[in-house]
């Protein structure tokens, strides 16, 4: 099988994550009805709590977790892959939490998962600041999972700022990358389509990028435009500013004719550098 229908569900987390389990498996359920059979969620699907204290009360272990059963099951009852493209999960060794992208197969089971790598600690001219890592705990690992159509390979929102990371998961085979996002409205006007079409050209790739969207939170918004991208760097769907679900019909054949056309992950050659006057150069 070279080709699938993809869908990005759009939404808007809050705290409560009864609420945001509700809307996530309706737009699930819509998505599968119109076609799609892989389908992912945003960062941070089943809440965004931004009070630390609240968040741990409210999160749960992997195995314990509502969300996760919940789109297990809705993988068998619609036959479609489903990445959870976050979820907020307790961890029993740490005070913090994990930050967890799940890939589930149609038939419910586990086929990867992966804790965010880089962590949103900034300060923005607007004011905004952001510390992630004082409530979640960084991964140490890139995941390459296996599907039916090709290997996936997983990140989430911020590590879409780490181009070595894609070009890492592209040379192990990756031919579809996922970056489920809540990126904030400022930084989202200002990077996000940009970002996102940068990695997909430079790894010949597709990109299937949910996102979360309007205002989370009385001091949290969310830029929304979940967006579904061609190796060539093409918007083939994108999810506006509103909840809801977009698709598009990726066919993986058109890997191998853009990396045929631009070869730059087979160009890629290791340099050394040389120290001149305290400056490094490209040695010849």
């Amino acid at each position: 099988m070279s080709s699938f229908k993809a869908a990005c569900v759009q939404m808007t987390s809050g705290p409560e994550v009864h609420a945001n389990l509700k809307m996530a498996s309706d737009l699930i359920r819509e998505a599968a009805g119109a076609g799609a059979n892989f389908i992912a969620t945003p960062e941070v699907t089943n809440m965004l709590e931004p009070n630390k204290v609240a968040a741990r009360e409210k999160a749960q272990l992997q195995e314990e977790d509502i969300t996760l059963k919940a789109f297990r099951s809705l993988a068998k009852e619609t036959g479609s892959w489903i990445l959870a493209g976050s979820l907020v999960i307790k961890k029993p060794e740490d005070e913090r939490l994990a930050n967890r992208s799940f890939l589930i197969r149609p038939d419910g089971g586990l086929a990867a998962q992966y804790d965010k790598i880089h962590m949103f600690d900034v300060e923005l001219q607007n004011g905004e600041s952001h510390k992630e890592s004082r409530a979640y705990a960084p991964g140490g690992d890139a995941v390459l999972a296996d599907t039916s159509w090709a290997p996936f390979g997983l990140t989430i929102c911020y590590d879409i700022r780490f181009a070595h990371l894609y070009q890492k998961l592209a040379l192990a085979g990756a031919q579809v990358l996922t970056v489920p996002a809540a990126f904030t409205q400022t930084t989202g006007e200002a990077h996000w389509h940009v970002l996102l079409r940068s990695r997909a050209i430079e790894n010949g790739a597709f990109v299937i990028a949910p996102a979360q969207c309007g205002q989370n939170t009385p001091k949290r918004k969310t830029y929304g435009h979940s967006l579904i991208i061609d190796p060539w760097g093409e918007v083939l769907a994108d999810g506006g500013s509103e909840p809801g679900f977009v698709t598009a019909d990726i066919d993986l054949e058109e890997v191998g004719k853009r990396r045929q056309q631009l070869p730059n992950l087979k160009n890629i050659q290791d340099f050394s550098l040389q120290t001149v006057d305290g400056l490094a150069t490209a040695a010849e």
